[in-house]
C-alpha cells in the first residue's frame, strides 16, 4: 500500500495515468464508500458517456488506485448567465475530485490541463464550470489555469442515491469559464477514433461523431478540487 506522500517525496506523480474511464472503473469512483451515495448518478453518467453526450477521465495510479475523477458534458442545458442555455461550443467540466493524500502536489492541474487539451482537440472554444463558493481554494486553483468568474449560482440540484431516495442539494457556486486558445503540435497520443468519436474505450459500436443537445440534472455541478 502506498503511503501518503510528502511535498519532498512523490515519485508516484510520474507514474499517475490520466485516461478515459472503463466500466470496470465505475465502482472505483466511489472511493471506498464515501461516494456510494452517487453509485446510480455515476451511472447515469456512464450511460450518456456511451452515447457520446459526456466524458469521463480517470487519474489511475497502477497497480494501487484511481485517485482522481473529472467528467465533461459536452453539450447541456445548464442556464448561462442571462437565462439561456449553455452552448453547444462550450464544455461544462464538473464531478472533479482528486484523494486528499494526493492534493497538492499538482495533480489536479495537470488533469485540468490535460483535459483541456483534449477539448481543444475536439474544437470546443469554451469550457466551464460551477465551483462552490465555500471552496477558496479550488477557486484559486481555476483563477490561475486562466479561469474567471462570470455569475454567481443558485447551486440547487439534487440526485437519486443508491438506496433510490431523492437527495436535494443546495450548495451556491460561483460560474467561471475561460477560453480556450487554439491547440499547438500533434494529437494527442490516445487513439484518434476514440477521442473524435467520444464513447468508452471498450465499447467496440459504430463511431457516433455527433454531439447531441443533452440534460442531466441530476450531476453533481459544483468542483470539488483544491489542490
Amino acid at each position: 500500500m502506498l503511503t501518503q506522500p510528502t511535498s519532498t517525496e512523490t515519485p508516484w506523480l510520474d507514474r499517475i495515468v490520466i485516461r478515459y474511464l472503463v466500466k470496470a472503473d465505475l465502482p472505483a469512483l466511489e472511493w471506498n464508500g464515501e461516494y456510494r451515495h452517487f453509485r446510480r448518478l455515476y451511472q447515469d453518467v456512464y450511460q450518456n458517456y456511451s452515447l457520446g453526450r459526456a466524458v469521463m477521465w480517470v487519474a489511475d495510479l497502477p497497480g494501487v488506485e484511481l485517485v482522481g475523477q473529472l467528467f465533461i458534458q459536452l453539450a447541456s442545458s445548464l442556464p448561462e448567465a442571462n437565462n439561456s442555455v449553455v452552448p453547444r461550443e462550450k464544455a461544462y467540466i464538473y464531478g472533479f475530485r482528486v484523494k486528499p493524500a494526493y492534493r497538492g502536489f499538482g495533480l489536479g492541474t495537470r488533469m485540468m490541463q490535460f483535459v483541456e487539451d483534449d477539448l481543444r482537440y475536439r474544437g470546443f472554444p469554451w469550457v466551464c464550470l460551477n465551483v462552490s463558493q465555500e471552496n477558496s481554494g479550488a477557486r484559486r486553483l481555476y483563477e490561475r489555469l486562466g479561469y474567471h468568474v462570470v455569475s454567481a449560482e443558485p447551486g440547487r440540484w439534487a440526485y437519486i442515491d443508491d438506496q433510490g431516495r431523492r437527495q436535494d442539494v443546495h450548495e451556491p457556486a460561483w460560474r467561471m469559464e475561460k477560453e480556450l486558445g487554439p491547440r499547438d503540435g500533434k494529437p494527442l497520443a490516445e487513439d484518434r477514433r476514440r477521442l473524435t468519436d467520444n464513447r468508452p474505450v471498450e465499447d467496440p459500436g459504430p463511431a457516433q461523431p455527433g454531439l447531441g443537445r443533452h440534460e442531466l440534472h441530476d450531476a453533481p455541478i459544483n468542483s470539488r478540487q483544491d489542490s
